[in-house]
């Protein structure tokens, strides 16, 4: 890496090693061009120390480990600390900084960034268990940004009006990595058991999920085989439907997902309708695409407005529909589809992604480097 743009120094509330997901695409993008230092949530196992690992695609992984039993805020100051002693240590001048969620805002107070980006991701404050301040602090985290990426277009349209350089970004997609799906994998032995047709879903199983809708459909198909990938979190497991023909196979590396992918027959979004989900723009739905897998969602608005106006994806209203609409996906034939799917997905990327976000962090960093030293010669 050979570069005089700023470092880059990313305080995310989702673990690098978790579900491989938009900060993961975009950071091992920057790292191309930036140092980029990646600021997980702490670990509460002893110690009072800042783990440092580097992930091959060359983001460096920072990993707050503090006393077990530290209280929420206590631990936000604690990790400050940390994070200005890595500044200093790493002789990190000239940074930008990157944030996720606004409840990290005490941890960044005290810096001095040349540009700072809030990615909103997510609306958090929607999440199952958000904290109360959390708004209070989005409001106090616009201040300070200079520039606001959302995650969709519904997310855009709620926070447009909030900050001056509010830019919509939806989920893209790594088509190359997906497309190896159409190349006739070998069928991963934990899935080869389960007999066809199969209808796949990856992603976290957690509020967004709609387990009634699953649990009302595979009991009046039993013939159609359910598979279900990715961690459990936020929900109980209790709260998830079972049957002899729902297989839960838990959490799989990015790396293995065209595999299941390529044997799948229809790929599932079988997302609830609530709160969590009002302002989501899935991740899967072009890397479902992009695989040559027919799909079926629920009427997410994001999906609804950027795939299903377009013939893409099929969508359902309730579990009559969703079982149509699977039904349909089975027993047609999806080539047409399927091409301008391909079309649609030629022009998305997340290096293209990137590369815009980048155009717009590298505009906001000329204009504070301008600003101050404009100032100095005051």
């Amino acid at each position: 890496m050979a570069s005089s743009a700023p470092d880059l120094i990313c305080v995310s509330h989702l673990r690098w090693n978790f579900v491989y997901q938009r900060p993961q695409h975009l950071m091992s993008r920057a790292a191309r061009t930036r140092r980029v230092y990646y600021l997980e949530e702490p670990v509460f196992e002893g110690g009072h120390e800042l783990e440092l690992r580097r992930d091959p695609c060359g983001v460096t992984v920072c990993v707050p480990h503090l006393e077990e039993g530290t209280d929420p805020e206590t631990a936000r100051r604690q990790v400050a600390r940390l994070l200005e002693d890595l500044i200093e240590r790493e002789g990190l001048r000239d940074y930008a900084l990157w944030i996720y969620s606004p409840m990290d805002l005490p941890i960044i107070e005290a810096l001095e960034p040349v540009a700072t980006v809030y990615d909103a991701m997510d609306e958090l404050a929607n999440f199952r268990f958000a904290p109360p301040e959390l708004r209070e602090r989005e409001q106090e985290l616009f201040r300070r940004a200079d520039l606001v990426f959302t995650g969709g277009y519904r997310l855009w349209e709620a926070k447009r009006t909030r900050h001056p350089s509010v830019h919509p970004f939806p989920s893209s997609v790594d088509v190359p990595h997906f497309a190896q799906a159409r190349e006739g994998l070998p069928e991963p032995a934990d899935q080869a058991r389960i007999p066809r047709p199969r209808l796949g879903f990856f992603g976290v199983l957690d509020e967004r999920f709609d387990p009634e809708l699953i649990r009302t459909v595979a009991a009046h198909r039993p013939e159609w085989q359910f598979v279900l990938i990715g961690p459990v979190v936020k929900i109980s497991e209790d709260d998830l439907p079972k049957g002899p023909n729902l297989h839960y196979l838990g959490m799989k590396p990015y790396a293995e997902l065209p595999a299941y992918l390529a044997h799948w027959d229809v790929a599932l979004m079988p997302f609830a309708r609530n709160e969590a989900t009002e302002f989501i723009s899935p991740t899967k739905t072009p890397e479902y695409l992009a695989a040559g897998v027919p799909v079926v969602s629920t009427d997410i608005f994001d999906v609804v407005r950027e795939y299903g106006s377009l013939g893409l994806v099929r969508i359902a209203t309730d579990a009559d529909s969703f079982e149509a609409q699977i039904e349909s996906a089975l027993t047609s034939d999806n080539s047409d589809r399927r091409a301008r799917a391909d079309a649609y997905l030629s022009t998305l990327s997340w290096d293209q992604t990137w590369a815009r976000m980048e155009a717009l962090i590298q505009a906001a960093e000329h204009r504070q480097t301008l600003q101050h030293d404009g100032a100095a010669d005051d």
